[in-house]
């Protein structure tokens, strides 16, 4: 369970927050990693800078136009940065695609589940959302467990659906419903 403050959410362990220009150094050294870049969709390698601060400068756009949100994942104490997650809104259809990456150190910790379960909640309970749905590279089994343990259900495998490194991957398909009332 998570608790809502306006844009930000604290769960057991974490704050999930917007991020800030402040947090562009930390993003550029987690996301400029070979192991990171290959078992995501959208990341860029090598890479930069200035890929992290236009990255975070596009982020109030989209969330006051309730296009994207996205958010920091931070220690709740310390408030030391983690990773990423975000959801698309798709308002016409009253869903989204849940996204997220945390910095290789933090891998295996429980954190990018932690924080897509209080994503969930936050979709459902104030975005309203019918369904949210997620994709991973059938290579990265890591997401598709965290994918599993926030109760999505698979759905599918899109079969070599992505060309990235000289290779086709295929792209597993998980999706969750709202809890019906």
């Amino acid at each position: 369970m998570y608790k809502s403050l306006e844009r930000t959410m604290t769960t057991e362990r974490l704050m999930l927050r917007p991020f800030e220009l402040s947090d562009a150094q930390r993003v550029f050294e987690y996301c400029n990693n070979y192991n990171l870049y290959k078992s995501t969709l959208n990341l860029p390698y090598p890479y930069s800078l200035e890929c992290a601060l236009s990255w975070i400068k596009t982020h109030e756009e989209n969330f006051i136009h309730n296009l994207f949100y996205e958010f920091a994942v931070a220690d709740r104490i310390t408030n030391e940065l983690y990773g990423a997650i975000g959801i698309s809104h798709n308002q016409q259809y009253r869903l989204g695609e849940l996204g997220y990456w945390m910095g290789e150190e933090h891998w295996g910790n429980g954190y990018a589940t932690e924080a897509a379960r209080a994503v969930l909640d936050f979709a459902f309970q104030e975005k309203n959302y019918n369904k949210v749905y997620a994709r991973y590279f059938a290579t990265n089994i890591g997401s598709g467990r965290v994918m599993e343990k926030i109760g999505m259900v698979r759905e599918g495998v899109l079969l070599e659906h992505i060309y990235k490194e000289d290779r086709f991957e295929d792209l597993v398909h998980y999706g969750i419903l709202a809890p019906k009332i």
